[in-house]
C-alpha cells in the first residue's frame, strides 16, 4: 500500500478518517476529491483498490487494499476480491497503524465493500449516498445475473441496521429516496458537498453581451435528458433564430443524440468530453445553462446535479429538472427556474424567457453566485461534514 508519511502527524493526537471508492477516480468525481481536500479539522486517508486512468490523485494520501504491483498478484487479488470481498490478510494490520476513528465510503456499493473492514478496525463507518445507488429500483438490481449486482439491494438494508453504520445524503431527495428503500430516517442526514468558489466565479463579459448560447454539460446518457433540451430546442429557435446550442460531455448516446439534432434542424456543436479548463471557458460564453436530467426507465436519476452550482457560481441562470438540484439547488424564478421532468413546453419557455429577455438575465446572473457562496461553498460544506464526522464517532457503540 502507497502513503504519504510526510503528509501525517502523529496518530495518536489527530483525528483521521479513511476515505473509501472503489476506484481512484473517476473523471467525474471531482467532487469527491475537492471535499476530501477541503478537510481541515480531519486528516483523511484515501482508500483504493486500484487506480485507473482517470482524475490524478498525487495531492491525497492514498493507500492501496490490493497489491499494485507485480501485475500477476494484482490481478490474482483483484478476482479474489470480486468473487469473495477479501482482502489480504495484512491489510487490517497496516490499516491499523493509522488509528483512523472513522471510516467514509462514497455510493452504496462501495458501502458493502468497506464495512466488513471498517468492522475489522472496530471503527464506524459513513456512507455518502449519491443517486444511482439509491434511486435504481430493486427489481433492476435483483435482475442482474451477476450476484454481486443481484445481492445488493438486500446488503445495503442489511448494512442500514448495523448499529456503527449511517449515511450522508447529499440532497433532500437523495434523503426521501432512502428512506422509502428501507433505511431508517434517523440514520440519514443531508450533506451537501458543495464546490470551490474560489475556482467558479461569474466571467469578465456580462451574460447580456454574450451571444444566445444555451449549454449543457454532462454525460450522455438517459438520465442526464439531453433529448428533451434538443427537442426545446426545436421550438425555441422558432421563436428566436439566433440561438445556438453547445453540448459538452460524451456517452453512449452521442451517435443518436447528434442524429436528433440534425433531423430537427438544431444548431448545436458536440464538444465531446472537456477539461475543467475549458468547461469554465464555456460557461464563461453561454448565456444560460440547461440541465434537463429525467428519471432513467431503470429508476436511476440526478442525486443533485453539481454543474448546476458550477454555472450560477459563474454568474448563468440555470433551467433545470434534476431532482435535487431543481428543488435546493436553484432559486426558482430568482437564480434560474425549475421545470418538471420531459416537459418540452416548460423547458422552451423558460430558455426563452432568459435569451430575450436582457433584465431577467442579469438579474438572474446577479443572483446566482451569492446564492452559492451562501448555501453551498465548499469550506462551509466541507465543516458540515466534519460535524457529522464528530457525531458518528461519538454514537459509536
Amino acid at each position: 500500500m502507497e502513503q504519504k508519511d510526510n503528509l501525517l502527524t502523529d496518530p495518536h493526537t489527530s483525528k483521521r478518517v479513511l476515505i473509501f471508492r472503489s476506484n481512484a477516480l473517476n473523471y467525474s468525481e471531482t467532487f469527491i476529491k475537492e471535499q476530501v481536500l477541503a478537510l481541515r479539522g480531519w486528516q483523511p486517508i484515501f482508500l483504493s483498490l486500484r487506480r485507473i486512468d482517470g482524475l490524478s490523485i498525487d495531492e491525497l494520501n492514498v493507500r492501496f487494499l490490493l497489491p499494485q504491483k507485480p501485475a500477476l498478484l494484482r490481478k490474482v487479488w483483484s478476482r479474489v476480491n470480486k468473487y469473495t470481498g477479501l482482502l489480504p490478510p495484512w491489510t487490517v494490520s497496516r490499516l491499523r497503524r493509522d488509528n483512523a476513528r472513522l471510516m467514509h465510503a462514497h455510493f452504496g456499493r462501495d458501502a458493502i465493500i468497506a464495512w466488513p473492514l471498517a468492522r475489522a478496525l472496530g471503527i464506524p463507518l459513513l456512507v455518502t449516498l449519491h443517486g444511482y445507488d439509491i434511486n435504481i429500483y430493486r427489481e433492476w438490481w435483483e435482475g442482474k445475473q451477476d450476484r454481486t449486482s443481484r445481492n445488493y439491494p438486500k446488503q445495503l438494508l442489511a448494512l442500514a441496521q448495523e448499529p456503527n453504520v449511517r449515511f450522508i445524503a447529499v440532497s433532500q431527495a437523495i434523503r426521501r429516496r432512502a428512506e422509502e428503500y428501507g433505511i431508517p430516517a434517523d440514520k440519514i442526514t443531508v450533506r451537501h458537498i458543495g464546490i470551490d468558489t474560489t475556482k467558479f466565479s461569474p466571467g469578465s463579459i456580462p451574460v447580456t453581451s454574450r451571444d444566445k448560447r444555451v449549454l449543457f454539460v454532462g454525460r450522455l446518457v438517459e438520465k442526464k435528458g439531453c433529448e428533451f433540451l434538443l427537442r426545446a430546442m426545436a421550438q425555441v429557435k422558432a421563436t428566436i433564430p439566433d440561438t445556438s446550442l453547445v453540448i459538452v460531455g460524451d456517452g453512449p448516446l452521442r451517435g443518436k443524440l447528434k442524429a436528433l439534432a440534425e433531423e430537427l434542424c438544431i444548431d448545436a456543436r458536440f464538444t465531446g468530453a472537456l477539461s475543467s479548463r475549458e468547461v469554465g471557458e464555456q460557461m464563461d460564453a453561454a448565456r444560460v445553462f440547461c440541465l434537463p436530467s429525467i428519471t432513467a426507465q431503470n429508476g436511476d436519476a440526478e442525486g443533485f446535479g453539481m454543474v448546476v452550482l458550477e454555472a450560477q457560481a459563474s454568474g448563468v441562470p440555470v433551467v433545470t429538472s434534476a431532482r435535487g438540484g431543481a428543488e435546493e439547488g436553484i432559486i426558482d424564478n430568482v437564480t434560474g427556474f425549475a421545470v418538471a421532468e420531459r416537459d418540452v413546453e416548460a423547458l422552451a419557455d423558460r430558455l426563452e424567457r432568459i435569451l430575450s429577455d436582457d433584465e431577467l438575465a442579469a438579474r438572474m446572473s446577479k443572483e446566482a453566485p451569492r446564492f452559492v457562496r451562501a448555501n453551498f461553498d465548499l469550506r462551509d460544506c466541507a465543516a458540515a461534514l466534519e460535524d457529522t464526522y464528530d457525531k458518528a464517532v461519538a454514537r459509536a457503540v
